[in-house]
């Protein structure tokens, strides 16, 4: 292998068509300016070592691997913490999908230092993980979305973002997925901004949440689908509010849950929606800057991104 190896990847966002997306409807979602990077060193010993730094250049995980625990199940692994056997879980599916991966790593004594690095905070969650995934898929030379599908599962829309350097159309279909590129780019994008709930939502609760409550899917699908065409077409941020309370009020009736703007921000004079799982990571708010900041900051939210700070286009 080169001497030196990298790879970069998108974060991601998800605008309409959370949870139902795993039925096959239009997802419109946003590959994010921030994303996650991951460089590979030949080193002078037999080992794989690991070192993952955050946003701040800080690292938050360091480990030392050797060829055979790479080669057993994560789950042989336990005398390792769980972000150690989530890698090696990973890296194990990535060999069953090319053999020859890692193959000629650890000859002459040579070993490999990988290190990741993250443009975003982890809690975020804008695709710590998927960004990860496509790093390693593209440097085993495999199908992202299969080692997805083997490990974190989900619809592969964030493995989507990590690939585009545009807005897409994301669809999934029984046996693949159909990706649209899009000229996604809202004339009234200075009144759209990303404020993070200050803690992190887990995309496999929110899965079961949508698995254990979801019925009627196909009406529900035809209308978020309706409501991600009109958004993507929209030229009024009036229209843009509408569409926004109509898609959270199908998607809370839809798995049971309450929208966000009516369980914390009843007063907020916009419209707010909940992006991705429910109950953490970002949300969209409209309106403009000086009310977004005021009221937001006022409640404790204090980040806050502009549309065009955010989304890579």
């Amino acid at each position: 292998m080169n001497l030196k190896q990298s790879f970069y990847s998108n974060g991601k966002l998800l605008l309409t068509g959370e949870y139902i997306v795993l039925d096959g409807a239009k997802a419109l979602a946003v590959p994010t300016k921030y994303g996650q990077s991951l460089t590979i060193e030949i080193i002078n010993e037999p080992v794989l070592k690991w070192k993952s730094i955050d946003e701040k250049g800080k690292p938050w995980f360091e480990n030392s691997f050797l060829p055979e625990h790479i080669s057993k199940a994560a789950f042989n692994l336990t005398s390792f913490n769980k972000i150690s056997q989530r890698l090696l879980q990973i890296l194990n599916a990535a060999t069953v999908f090319n053999p020859n991966f890692l193959a000629s790593a650890f000859t002459d004594h040579k070993g490999l230092l990988v290190t990741t690095k993250l443009d975003f905070s982890k809690n975020w969650g804008l695709g710590s993980s998927s960004t990860l995934l496509n790093n390693i898929a593209q440097w085993a030379n495999i199908d992202a979305f299969k080692l997805s599908k083997a490990t974190f599962g989900g619809s592969g829309y964030d493995i989507a973002c990590a690939q585009h350097n545009s807005p897409i159309i994301y669809t999934l279909n029984k046996k693949d997925q159909t990706i649209n590129t899009i000229n996604f780019d809202p004339v009234f994008k200075s009144q759209l901004f990303f404020v993070h709930l200050n803690k992190k939502q887990d995309s496999r609760v929110s899965i079961k949440t949508y698995y254990d409550n979801k019925s009627d899917i196909n009406t529900y699908v035809t209308e978020i689908n309706r409501i991600t065409n009109d958004i993507m077409t929209t030229t009024t941020l009036h229209d843009f509010n509408n569409l926004i309370y109509k898609h959270e009020w199908l998607i809370g009736k839809l798995t049971n849950q309450i929208p966000v703007k009516e369980r914390l921000f009843n007063d907020y004079k916009h419209a707010i929606k909940s992006l991705g799982g429910w109950g953490g990571d970002f949300i969209l708010a409209t309106g403009n800057q000086a009310y977004v900041n005021s009221y937001f900051k006022h409640k404790g939210f204090k980040t806050i991104l502009a549309y065009d700070n955010m989304v890579l286009s």
